[in-house]
């Protein structure tokens, strides 16, 4: 499920897109908002489908070589390891999961099925893949092992993967290392005899509504928290001051006083580690040392906006 990072996150892009564009249509860009996000779901599954279908043209192939004029005692009788893997066969025989593939129309990998194909070559040339069927042990942990393995080392790294995924939708650019560590997550939690079910994408209610109001009450005042921002840096010109940088320091600004149940550290806290990935090499120093400003002038005014004990 997405975490509040993410949404951060996601939101910081909706509010770079809404202030470049200088749109003033806000439920236009809150519903483009609540698309990317949702969307982000799609990756996931089709992340888990390309193990499914990978290991289903392993079964096909091996069917196919059965039915060759000439035939080798190795096709005949080949090793199914791969194939009967149990980790997969829970994802293939999930109704939750494959009911999702077909109620959104992910068939990707029906008209793209060259990915399937070159993922599924990797894996027959890899070290990991020959170790595997080698091997003796047959249980479940094992078999959760590589495919963990599999995902991590083979599918997640692949660059051809990655570009189709951005071209088929731009805002997974960002998504794909989060969506990469939820399905390995998602592996590793999976327990023999269990029926699969595909999770919710919101931890619960209030991560849904988090998204949709960080982004409102952050747009609708955005004048209002460039003042702040002014105030409390005397020696710079706001142009001076990264793009992204500002829009980290108001959305942080917006959580001290449009959301109370947010401890002002967990806010400081998010907001500079979304600036070391997202931002310039001093921002997160710079970022840092104004909202220590803003906070401590909020704290001393009483305009910082907490309930509950160890909110600071």
């Amino acid at each position: 499920m997405i975490n509040r990072r993410h949404i951060r996150v996601k939101v910081m892009q909706s509010v770079y897109a809404i202030t470049h564009s200088k749109s003033d249509n806000i439920v236009k860009e809150e519903k483009f908002l609540r698309q990317s996000i949702d969307k982000m779901y799609d990756l996931y599954v089709l992340s888990l489908d390309m193990i499914v279908r990978v290991n289903q043209l392993a079964a096909t192939t091996q069917n196919a070589a059965k039915k060759k004029y000439l035939v080798t005692a190795e096709e005949l009788n080949p090793n199914r390891k791969f194939i009967k893997n149990k980790v997969i066969n829970t994802l293939s025989e999930s109704v939750s999961l494959q009911s999702y593939i077909e109620e959104n129309q992910l068939n990707n990998w029906y008209l793209d099925d060259k990915y399937v194909t070159n993922i599924y070559t990797e894996l027959l040339a890899s070290d990991l893949y020959k170790e595997y069927m080698a091997e003796e042990e047959i249980s479940y942990k094992a078999d959760v092992k590589f495919v963990v393995k599999f995902f991590a080392q083979l599918i997640a790294p692949n660059e051809k993967l990655a570009e189709y995924f951005e071209g088929e939708n731009i805002s997974w650019a960002d998504d794909i290392p989060f969506v990469n560590t939820w399905v390995v997550k998602t592996i590793q939690e999976l327990k023999a005899n269990d029926t699969f079910v595909l999770g919710r994408l919101y931890k619960n209610s209030d991560d849904e509504a988090y998204a949709s109001d960080l982004f409102k009450k952050t747009v609708l005042n955005l004048p209002q928290f460039e003042e702040e921002v002014i105030d409390k840096t005397p020696n710079w010109e706001t142009d001076r001051i990264a793009d992204l940088d500002m829009i980290l320091i108001k959305m942080a600004i917006c959580e001290f006083l449009k959301f109370p149940s947010i401890p002002v550290k967990a806010t400081i806290n998010e907001y500079l580690e979304i600036a070391k990935d997202y931002s310039t090499e001093k921002s997160s120093v710079f970022i840092n040392g104004v909202l220590d400003k803003i906070w401590k002038d909020f704290e001393a005014t009483n305009r910082l906006n907490k309930i509950g004990r160890g909110m600071l």
